[in-house]
């Protein structure tokens, strides 16, 4: 099956799709490995891998797309994946999905947030007319050629004009044709729960960890009533910790022995990675021997 209709039929299962967060093509082989069956990839965590900068609209289009089609190809499983405001207008949109078709991505999303935008639980957002974005989600869908390829459109009204705007806005997107719905950065259970009873659509919750929205478990967001949840800086902030950690421990000591237990080992690495199927494929062409 493809993998846009894999992520498709994920959606509308009854069980909520968990789609953690890769930030390259590495933490993407790590969340297959560890059996889920789609992952995420946003403009915060691409923003930080690449630029080890914020999200704030400083990657362009083109950048992120490359990044996405290595993430695609590292592996089997659906990536879907951030298209900010489509980078621009409506033709910018047209061409934004087009291109996030084509790196092999299943779904993709856009916001209403005025472009340049802002990470959705950072403050000073601003976000464009309700009738502008329905013309973006039109036009994001006559360019896709996959009807299966997932459009999500998100709002960021909810901090700026309150939940029943956003609320009017979320069925305003679904009516324009969107394939999922996202109201970014709920504040609490209770707005949660009255999006879910709200919109008519399918729906994502976002996992920020220390971002505005309660951190629920995914038992706890299905029953709100949520289709899918993405935790998409989760690896990112590990990372980071982590290498932390292992920078201070190695400048103290001199040595990385004592933070071996923290580590992956060579060869587990190697079989993540998969040394062992390349050089297979190497010996099919050519031998020394």
């Amino acid at each position: 099956m493809k993998k846009t209709s894999l992520l498709k039929q994920y959606i509308m299962e009854h069980e909520i799709l968990v789609m953690p967060g890769a930030h390259d093509a590495l933490t993407a082989k790590i969340i297959q490995a560890a059996g889920f069956r789609a992952l995420t990839m946003g403009g915060y965590a691409a923003s930080a891998s690449l630029l080890g900068q914020p999200d704030v609209s400083l990657l362009s289009m083109t950048e992120i797309v490359e990044c996405y089609r290595r993430v695609v190809d590292a592996v089997d499983i659906p990536v879907f994946v951030d298209g900010d405001t489509g980078y621009g207008g409506i033709l910018n949109v047209h061409r934004t999905v087009k291109e996030v078709e084509r790196s092999g991505a299943a779904g993709m999303f856009i916001e209403d947030q005025v472009f340049p935008k802002r990470c959705g639980h950072m403050e000073g957002k601003q976000i464009i007319e309700s009738a502008e974005m329905e013309a973006k989600i039109k036009a994001a869908l006559d360019a896709r050629t996959d009807g299966d390829f997932i459009i999500m459109a998100r709002t960021d009204a909810l901090a700026i004009y309150g939940l029943q705007n956003a609320i009017e806005r979320a069925n305003r997107y679904r009516d324009a044709g969107a394939d999922l719905i996202f109201v970014e950065a709920p504040t609490s259970v209770d707005q949660m729960s009255a999006i879910t009873s709200s919109v008519k659509a399918p729906l994502l919750a976002n996992n920020v960890e220390g971002g505005k929205s309660p951190l629920l478990g995914a038992a706890e967001l299905q029953r709100i009533g949520y289709s899918a949840v993405v935790f998409p800086v989760a690896a990112t902030f590990t990372v980071a910790q982590a290498v932390f950690r292992l920078m201070h421990d190695l400048k103290t000591s001199g040595t990385t022995a004592g933070f071996l237990e923290n580590m992956t080992t060579f060869d587990d690495f190697n079989q993540l990675v998969g040394l062992e199927r390349l050089r297979a494929l190497e010996s099919k062409y050519f031998s020394n021997h």
